[in-house]
């Protein structure tokens, strides 16, 4: 047991050297990870970074793999892409002072991932990995009205699930963000409490514009922003305008044009979570455990979704 004020994810990671924070769902799911990994690096601990990529990485020179499908991002990697989010994080951690290498996996099934997580924890020597989604898409069990987009997030959580060692946490940021993708937050609230009577639950903490990782965190968010004029994020965008205070139908991208937001504190709230409950919980991960493609990923899901009955839709009734 930890004390009542004790942040759960801390506490777990008290004794790790080093750590790995990583993207579950692509995109720009590193950032919702940024203020943890930030933390820690001010804890003094090493701290490397990595995401599931939507970039065009494949096309990468041979010197920046650091191992099969474990791509290293700087700076300067790809300038001709106009959307690359590892590389934009890259160039703030630089502006900033930090350490400015993203690993980058591509877009493939479990088996692959596993192998490079695998890779990639040896050659650091993690002692703990934090997989962190921008979204509560990772949280679905597989049996609900609406899953959001899935595919991403828990071949991540399979891949992870796979390996013995290093302690491995998932952390949701940003409840509430995946309504338009059809998640029923009622549910996702179901799911919590089953994970939390498996005891597999750490407890939530809240993401503050007061703490200098929160600080941060908005100035990064706002530099993608700028850099990214043609795809800005959605979800981290939705979480930074919660971290500022902000409410209801705040629109700050015209991707969001014509569509109603409900921007609310509890999206800058982190839920915690043992990575290995989670896994327990999909009920499809055996379907995409010998996975080596994306598509078969895709294809797993919607197979395993066509033979069982789904959890209705439940309204948040407050």
């Amino acid at each position: 047991m930890t004390a009542l004020f004790t942040n759960p994810v801390s506490a777990r990671l008290a004794d790790a050297r080093r750590v790995l924070v990583a993207g579950a769902g692509g995109g720009f799911d590193i950032y919702s990870g940024l203020p943890v990994a930030l933390s820690l690096i001010h804890e003094g601990k090493e701290v490397h970074l990595a995401n599931l990529s939507f970039s065009a990485v494949e096309g990468l020179p041979l010197d920046a793999w650091t191992a099969p499908d474990v791509a290293r991002i700087t700076p300067e990697t790809a300038p001709h892409q106009s959307y690359f989010p590892e590389r934009t994080l890259a160039q703030w951690l630089r502006l900033h002072g930090y350490p400015d290498t993203v690993h980058a996996f591509p877009q493939i099934g479990v088996q692959p991932l596993r192998a490079a997580y695998r890779a990639l924890i040896e050659h650091f020597d993690i002692d703990a990995v934090v997989l962190v989604d921008g979204g509560t898409d990772i949280l679905m069990r597989g049996d609900e009205s609406g899953l959001g987009t899935p595919e991403e997030d828990l071949t991540s959580v399979a891949a992870l699930a796979g390996i013995e060692g290093p302690e491995r946490l998932v952390l949701s940021l940003g409840f509430g963000v995946d309504a338009h993708h059809g998640v029923s937050h009622g549910l996702v609230l179901e799911n919590i409490a089953a994970l939390e009577r498996a005891g597999h639950y750490l407890g939530a903490f809240s993401l503050s514009r007061s703490s200098k990782e929160g600080a941060l965190f908005l100035n990064a968010v706002a530099h993608a922003q700028e850099h990214t004029p043609e795809h800005p994020s959605i979800v981290n965008g939705s979480i930074a305008a919660a971290v500022q205070g902000d409410f209801g139908n705040v629109q700050f991208t015209e991707r969001t044009r014509g569509s109603e937001l409900f921007i609310n504190p509890l999206m800058a709230l982190y839920f915690a979570f043992e990575l290995d409950g989670v896994a327990r919980h999909c009920r499809y991960l055996d379907r995409i455990e010998n996975t080596h493609l994306m598509r078969q990923v895709s294809s797993a899901i919607e197979s395993f979704r066509e033979e069982i009955p789904s959890r209705p839709p439940r309204r948040i009734p407050h």
